[in-house]
């Protein structure tokens, strides 16, 4: 965790999640992957993760307030049912520590970010996946323990939530909001993981307090920029932002 007395280590914290408010508040989503990408640069995983956890779950309660919240939960449901199965089932996979579990976590990382590259670029080329609110009771669970899978393994929610959400061809701020909440839900499974794992002392949930302030700072600028934004636009923003993100998880797992 960050030391009191490291002001460097306490300002690179503080500007990661200032950056990664920022990106959630633009397109939605991000705060997990920049905080986890650049974060273990300078801690373990385990650690990042652990720091994540409080300015996540703020800045996601603040992301799903709105009209028609209780509407999308019982859409989603199934999804979010499967996403804590899924964390469940990997628990232990980013605290485990030793050589083989960094190994795995890394090529899980390389991974997501060749995923989120191609579902980018591919959305980016006006390709417009649609899943039929028919399938969502049997694709949705599916897609849900397959995010908590990658989640168990990086400390990170993204794929294939955020292509499936997408697919469902909701409008600009209820997906925004969907994200919110599969993310929220995604983090209480990752926190519950962690704690069980031993990663989650009183230091460090003090320490994720605080980092709590700076990523609202973030957010609400963010939160600022997308609201002046078109539809058309927002999405412009959101496929490249997704493509950015994956670009850096996939060249940081090569080089790492």
């Amino acid at each position: 965790m960050p030391d009191a007395h490291n002001l460097p280590l306490l300002a690179l914290v503080a500007a990661v999640f200032v950056l990664a408010g920022f990106v959630k508040g633009v397109i939605g989503l991000g705060l997990p992957t920049i905080t986890m990408g650049l974060l273990s640069v300078v801690m373990l995983p385990v650690q990042a993760a652990a720091l994540l956890v409080v300015p996540s779950l703020v800045t996601n309660l603040w992301q799903i307030g709105g009209s028609g919240l209780a509407a999308l939960l019982r859409r989603m449901a199934p999804m979010l049912i499967g996403v804590c199965v899924g964390v469940a089932v990997g628990a232990g996979w980013l605290t485990g520590g030793g050589a083989g579990d960094d190994t795995a976590a890394r090529w899980a990382s390389g991974g997501l970010g060749l995923a989120l590259i191609v579902y980018a670029a591919l959305g980016l080329m006006q390709w417009h996946p649609h899943v039929a609110s028919a399938h969502e009771w049997w694709l949705g669970p599916l897609v849900g323990v397959a995010t908590g899978l990658v989640t168990a393994a990086t400390g990170v929610f993204v794929i294939p939530a955020v292509p499936y959400l997408q697919a469902l061809g909701m409008e600009k701020e209820e997906l925004v909001r969907a994200l919110g909440i599969s993310f929220l839900v995604s983090t209480i499974a990752l926190a519950l993981s962690l704690g069980q794992g031993g990663a989650l002392e009183p230091a460090t949930l003090l320490a994720s307090l605080i980092a709590v302030a700076p990523a609202l700072a973030g957010m609400m600028i963010g939160q600022w920029l997308r609201l002046r934004v078109s539809a058309a636009t927002f999405k412009r923003i959101f496929l490249l932002g997704l493509l950015l993100l994956g670009a850096y998880l996939a060249i940081r797992a090569m080089l790492a």
